[in-house]
């Protein structure tokens, strides 16, 4: 499968202010019509079951991160979670989640870069088009979904900051709200939630800031208003509901490195030869299927071997793992 790299846009490509304003209002009136519209009059395969209730978000098919695989039902994607600030069982956040404030919303860029700059989700809205994309998700705990997800490549967003020669790392922060999230009172992690991707997996085509799911926007519960996405490493890497993204030159500690560095390494790309020190990762079970269905095998770096392997050349991945 070929991976075409994303093009840099320049200012002059920018929506024009007048209609990123008003795209909010647009995309409730646009409706799954207009993603059939741009499939050439075909709804995706997963309109059928999606969930009606939460507003559109419009996103033409990405032919080259389609797979085979059946996707995950909506219900299934959106009540089955790990986002530890609303509580450690996996309906917790669905059941929390809904009081969070998700606007206003603005996210910080900073750090190693030439012009750090504080971006509101409706610049990062309009910043690039709309790519529908199937990804799996494969979390440490041996489970496994399908996910269509919308939004672009996150490189579209870091190029508009230009970061400098010094930049080899690129730092994620989960917004606070002690308020609205009762896990954040639980001693599990040193809040806030920090992740991080070395800078070449941050610009990866494949590393995608997702703003919606099944052709709808994010559900609290997965990350709303935005998050990241990056198909090869487990879950725990992908970054949710982000306030601030820092270039740095060194390695930044990251919460669950911080936390328990002999289970969660810094890397964390799926490797089924490294078991959890708690369980095996060499097979995997695909959510919405039953518990008691067949197992299967876990793919090395989740089945995106062909276009990430690349950027492992050298190391020793049980080591960095």
């Amino acid at each position: 499968m070929s991976v075409i790299l994303p093009p840099s846009i320049a200012p002059s490509e920018i929506t024009p202010e007048e209609i990123w304003q008003s795209r909010r209002r647009w995309l409730r009136l646009a409706g799954l019509g207009a993603v059939a519209l741009g499939a050439g009059g075909l709804a995706p395969a997963w309109a059928a079951n999606a969930d009606e209730s939460r507003d559109a978000l419009p996103a033409t098919a990405n032919s080259d991160y389609r797979l085979a695989d059946k996707p995950t039902s909506e219900k299934d994607i959106t009540s089955y979670n790990n986002f530890y600030e609303f509580g450690t069982g996996k309906t917790d956040p669905m059941e929390y989640a809904g009081d969070m404030v998700i606007r206003p919303w603005t996210v910080s860029i900073e750090g190693e870069v030439a012009k750090p700059r504080v971006f509101d989700i409706d610049d990062l809205l309009a910043l690039a088009p709309m790519e529908d994309r199937i990804y799996r998700l494969r979390c440490v705990e041996a489970w496994s979904m399908v996910i269509p997800w919308v939004g672009y490549s996150l490189s579209n967003l870091l190029k508009q900051v230009e970061p400098t020669g010094n930049a080899k790392f690129v730092e994620f922060t989960t917004a606070m709200q002690p308020e609205h999230m009762p896990g954040l009172r639980a001693g599990i992690l040193d809040w806030p939630y920090v992740e991080a991707l070395r800078i070449d997996e941050a610009m990866h085509p494949l590393t995608m800031l997702v703003f919606g799911l099944y052709g709808k926007v994010l559900p609290n519960q997965n990350g709303a208003p935005l998050r990241v996405a990056i198909p090869w490493k487990y879950g725990f890497k992908s970054g949710k509901s982000i306030v601030r993204i820092r270039f740095t030159e060194k390695m930044p500690m990251t919460s669950w490195v911080k936390a328990a560095a002999n289970e969660y390494g810094f890397f964390a790309n799926v490797n089924p030869d490294v078991p959890h020190p708690r369980w095996s990762q060499a097979t995997e079970r695909r959510i919405g299927e039953g518990f008691f269905a067949p197992r299967a095998k876990t793919l090395p770096f989740n089945g995106y071997g062909e276009q990430v392997a690349g950027l492992y050349q050298g190391m020793d991945l049980r080591r960095n793992y």
